[in-house]
Parts: C-alpha cells; sequence; structure tokens
C-alpha cells in the first residue's frame, strides 16, 4: 500500500478528494439527464446548494414546487429538497409517478418537533377544555414543514395546510369558519402572521407538548384565538434583534429584509417580511446600489449576492445560518439516483400509504386552492 504524504495535512487531502468526486458527479449527472430525458423532472429548494440546484427544472420555496409537482408530466420526481417535500410531491402526483429523495437522511428539524401521537393528545385534551367537539370551533392548520400524517389529520378534521407564502390566507379561511386556529408545528410563522392580522400576542398562547394541556390553564384556552405549537426553525430561531441593530448602526440606509420563521422580535424590527420567493422578488427588483440584510438560509443569501453584484446583499446574522439536513443533498446523492433510474433502478423512493395520502390530499387541494 503507498504510503501517505504526511506533509499535507489528512483534512485537506479528504477536502481535494472530496471536491474531486463531486465534479466527477456533476459530469455524471449531466449524461444521466441526458439520457433520461423528458422521463424525470429535478425540483429543488432555494436553500438547496448551488451545485445541486443548478440542475432543478423549476427552483423555489416549499408552495411554489408543490404547485409545480403537481403538474408536471414525468414519470419520475426527483427532490432536491428534505422529507416532508418529497411526501408532498407523492400525495400531490399521478399515481403512476415515483417520487425519489437523493438522500434519505435529509429531513427537517421543525418536522420532528411535532408527531401524529403528540397532535392527537392535544385534540384530545382541547376536546376535554371546550366540552364539546374541537371540530366547531378550531381549525386545525399545519404548516407544509410537517409529516404526511399531520397533513392527513388535518385533512380528516376539516382544515389545510399552508406554507410562509400563504399563510395569512389560510388563517382567514380558517377563521371564516371557526372561532380558533391550532396552528403547528412553527410557532413564529403562527404568531408572526396572526399579529399582521391584527390579532393581539396575548390571544396567542403556545402550547408545549411535553406539558398536561400543553402547559396552559383552561381560561387560557379558552381565551385563546390562536393555539401555536412550541416549535420553530433551528435556521430562523438563529437571528436576533442585536444583528439588526448592528447593521442598522454601521448601514443606516439598511433594508432589512426576513423570512416569518424568525421570532416576533426580529420581524417587528424589519422592514419587509416574507417568503423566500418573497424576498427573492425583492431582490431582484431593488434599486442597483441598495443595501440589504436578509434573514434565511445562507444558500439563498449567497445566490442572491452572485445574481445581483449591482446590490449589496449580506446575511442578516454574522455567523452562517445553514440547513444541515437541506445540505446532505449533494452532487454524488444526485447523481446516484440518476444514474441507478438509467440502469431501471429506483432507490430512495418516498412513498406515502394510500390512507395517509388520500386525507393528507384534502389538505394539500384546500392549500392550494386558498388565495395568496
Amino acid at each position: 500500500m503507498a504510503a501517505v504524504d504526511m506533509t499535507v495535512p489528512v483534512d485537506a487531502v479528504a477536502e481535494a478528494t472530496l471536491i474531486e468526486q463531486e465534479e466527477a458527479a456533476i459530469e455524471r449527472i449531466k449524461r444521466a439527464r441526458e439520457i433520461l430525458g423528458d422521463e424525470v423532472v429535478i425540483l429543488g429548494h432555494h436553500y438547496q446548494r448551488d451545485e445541486v440546484v443548478q440542475f432543478a427544472d423549476f427552483a423555489g420555496d416549499s408552495y411554489q414546487l408543490s404547485q409545480e409537482g403537481a403538474k408536471v408530466k414525468a414519470k419520475y420526481i426527483v427532490f432536491a429538497g428534505v422529507h416532508f417535500m418529497a411526501e408532498s410531491a407523492d400525495i400531490l402526483g399521478r399515481d403512476d409517478q415515483v417520487v425519489i429523495l437523493p438522500n434519505m437522511k435529509a429531513g427537517c428539524s421543525m418536522a420532528d418537533m411535532a408527531n401524529l401521537e403528540q397532535v392527537l393528545t392535544a385534540w384530545a385534551e382541547l376536546e376535554d377544555v371546550l366540552m364539546a367537539d374541537p371540530e366547531q370551533q378550531i381549525m386545525p392548520i399545519t404548516y407544509i414543514n410537517s409529516a404526511a400524517n399531520l397533513k392527513a389529520f388535518v385533512g380528516e378534521h376539516g382544515g389545510t395546510v399552508c406554507t410562509s407564502s400563504n399563510a395569512e390566507g389560510a388563517l382567514k379561511w380558517a377563521f371564516d369558519r371557526r372561532e380558533k386556529v391550532f396552528f403547528f408545528p412553527d410557532q413564529h410563522l403562527g404568531r408572526n402572521t396572526g399579529k399582521a392580522m391584527g390579532i393581539p400576542v396575548e390571544q396567542m398562547v403556545l402550547w408545549d407538548p411535553f406539558q398536561p394541556y400543553g402547559g396552559l390553564t383552561d381560561e387560557q384556552i379558552l381565551n385563546a384565538r390562536i393555539i401555536l405549537w412550541k416549535g420553530h426553525c433551528s435556521v430562523h430561531q438563529q437571528f436576533r434583534p442585536e444583528h439588526v441593530d448592528l447593521w442598522r448602526k454601521h448601514h443606516p440606509d439598511i433594508n432589512i429584509i426576513v423570512h416569518p420563521e424568525c421570532m416576533m422580535e426580529v420581524v417587528d424590527m424589519a422592514d419587509y417580511v416574507g417568503s423566500t420567493a418573497y424576498i427573492g422578488k425583492m431582490i431582484a427588483a431593488a434599486e442597483p446600489g441598495s443595501k440589504w440584510a436578509i434573514g434565511t438560509e445562507i444558500h439563498m443569501v449567497n445566490r442572491l449576492k452572485n445574481q445581483y453584484p449591482d446590490k449589496m446583499v449580506q446575511l442578516l446574522s454574522p455567523f452562517a445560518c445553514l440547513c444541515s439536513t437541506m445540505y446532505r443533498i449533494s452532487p454524488l446523492d444526485l447523481a446516484n439516483v440518476l444514474e441507478n433510474l438509467v440502469e431501471g433502478r429506483v432507490i430512495n423512493q418516498v412513498s406515502v400509504p394510500d390512507d395517509v395520502k388520500q386525507k393528507a390530499k384534502l389538505a394539500l387541494d384546500r392549500m392550494l386552492s386558498i388565495p395568496k
């Protein structure tokens, strides 16, 4: 066996090897795509790394990709995103379509903060407090960042899914039908959207799934208009009010634009608040020379920075805010699933059971029918 040159750091050797492998994988992807042609379509989320998202036929946020995934004609949908997104594509797709996730470990920490058993327990406890069928009083809404069986629960109980693009529309839709909303799993999107609609903060209470009755009193539940699940995005949770203060101190003319998954204190200080699609459109339309500090995932911010060099585009935080689960999908993963398709093999298929799919589709169809 050949000796390793110890004058070169082992980490540097490993990094160089990985770079070479990823460069080779990009060529492998190009060859496989050429062979597969129209049989495959690749969907890529904004937070995906550039080396992967460059191959996306459609790039966007969860709402945009849900729409595109429901319309595509290809037999194979390769979703460069995370697991719940691939589940949604399978739910909305045709029976003869196959949805593939390049890396099955690409999950979502927020989605993992609420599971079906916890939600069923919460629903039963709400029923106990209200002394009536909660379906007559509370509308369940799940953020799209949730498992398929939670979407099925919502569909079965008359509710809807929402994204950061249409959360306000979903809440308005819900309040037209019931007095209260049970919103999970992201507390910040629910609170920020409710506050923007004029709902007092004291009428939005936080349900802790690890406490009996969510850690709330009967009075708090009865007086609440929105019951928020104690969940959050690990990326957007990192943006702090002091980051906004720092930018305003050094650049008084800065525009602060943040995602509504950020905490309320940050959203209240921002100039603009919206989904990743909204953020992208705002930067694209901004005047040359304008300055922007963005509170969302680092890959999207860097992509906008490179696309619009005539504007100052920076991350709101002084340190990188990375969606580590999205980052698990690499060019090597994408090359692997595509080459297997070329050979007639399907690997990493995401398939939602039929009973779950039917109920979850009700909720997703409602989402797509609600105006943004």
